[in-house]
């Protein structure tokens, strides 16, 4: 039985499992601007960057038709959508469709952390070495298809318990292709990620309800349990109650893993989140991912700009490669730095604040309203493409500006 100081810290808790909680305390940081320790917000910059996104958006998609920013695009490979020619190999109704289709992202996504500058996987259809999240995709697409993530092989596009419990670093980097020659950062991590995805169903079959325990089955109680409308933000608190054991131990409050979440000086708080920051990077990039398949069966998801920016490398290159944020010590440029550095985690907080204002200004200028043109399609279209791009023309390798550890979980 919890006490009363148990029970306010476990509710304190769960308000930090939410994208409002993500985009509170990142402003936090934001208002705090003149007084950061690794920043400067440089605000007559936002209207270059916005510029440059829809100059990358104009190049993108001509006709300003965007899609969501999700992982469905990175399956499109050499003008060839490969998931398209897999799915028509699903046998059953639109709901075993999308049962796959969930199968096929949730391990996706969590396999997508950077891959660091090494690694490239050599695609068998075309011959080509695909890197960085393309790359990530494709190898989680073949796996999938291989049945790597079925305990009963390839008989079935499935990812079920049994088989990812079963998943080890040796078994996933087989078929990413890892070799000492081609190292893939964090591999031991997105082992351990699918290992705890795999306990995870399996313990909870209230969240998977099926005959067969396997990720699909999520499918189940969204369509059981919200009905034909689902909030976007419901989406988010539901995948971070679903998955939230997954992610490695750092910080807990009142029993609560708050997975994502960090710390940082400038993020007050009257209770025990004092000086704690989310950003669910990964459980939002997987929210996003999850809005089609539930379309396509007739569902209509709303409020999606209840979500927010994402707090990655690419997003948050773009500010840095641009000049909008101004590292005030030069020198952190030059190593590489842990995802709960603070140095790190001001960044991270600043980016989704200015996602958000770049967003506004890039509407204005297409005059366009947050319903016609939503934060998911501006990523897309779109910051996280700019972020690459604007890498590409300032370094050889078109690596970030800022170098991170990666351990497979976070990035």
């Amino acid at each position: 039985m919890k006490t009363i100081s148990q029970h306010s810290e476990h509710e304190a808790a769960l308000r930090l499992l939410s994208a409002e909680a993500v985009r509170d305390r990142c402003c936090h940081v934001r208002s705090a601007r003149d007084h950061l320790t690794y920043f400067r917000v440089h605000d007559d910059r936002l209207e270059t960057v916005a510029d440059y996104v829809l100059e990358t958006t104009r190049q993108n998609y001509p006709d300003l038709n965007i899609p969501f920013h999700a992982r469905w695009r990175h399956f499109v490979f050499d003008q060839v959508d490969r998931w398209q020619q897999l799915a028509a190999t699903v046998n059953g109704d639109a709901g075993e469709l999308a049962r796959s289709r969930i199968d096929l992202v949730v391990t996706s996504v969590l396999l997508d952390a950077g891959a660091g500058p090494e690694w490239r996987y050599r695609d068998a259809r075309t011959g080509k070495d695909v890197r960085r999240s393309e790359g990530l995709a494709l190898a989680s697409l073949d796996g999938f298809a291989a049945g790597l993530f079925s305990s009963s092989g390839r008989t079935n596009l499935v990812a079920d318990a049994d088989a990812l419990k079963a998943i080890t670093a040796t078994t996933l980097g087989a078929a990413f292709q890892v070799t000492p020659d081609n190292p893939l950062q964090g591999l031991e991590g997105r082992a351990a990620l699918l290992r705890a995805l795999g306990a995870t169903v399996a313990q909870h079959p209230e969240l998977f309800p099926g005959q067969v325990p396997r990720v699909g089955n999520l499918f189940n109680w969204i369509k059981q349990e919200m009905g034909d409308e689902v909030d976007a933000t419901d989406l988010l608190n539901l995948v971070l109650r679903a998955f939230g054991g997954i992610w490695p131990g750092r910080l807990t409050l009142g029993g609560v893993n708050l997975g994502d979440t960090w710390q940082h000086p400038s993020v007050k708080a009257t209770d025990g989140t004092d000086g704690l920051i989310p950003f669910h990077k990964l459980s939002q990039w997987l929210t996003y991912s999850l809005i089609e398949p539930l379309q396509d069966t007739g569902l209509r998801v709303t409020n999606t700009d209840g979500l927010t920016g994402l707090a990655e490398y690419r997003n948050g290159g773009l500010f840095v490669d641009l000049g909008a944020l101004e590292v005030r010590d030069r020198t952190l440029l030059d190593v590489a730095h842990h995802p709960g550095d603070t140095f790190i985690v001001e960044w991270r907080a600043l980016t989704v604040a200015l996602l958000d204002e770049v967003a506004m200004m890039i509407r204005r200028k297409l005059n366009r309203r947050p319903e016609d043109l939503p934060l998911a399609s501006i990523l897309e279209g779109g910051t996280w493409s700019a972020g690459r791009r604007i890498s590409a023309t300032l370094r050889e390798d078109a690596s970030p500006p800022i170098q991170i550890k990666s351990d497979g979980s976070v990035f």
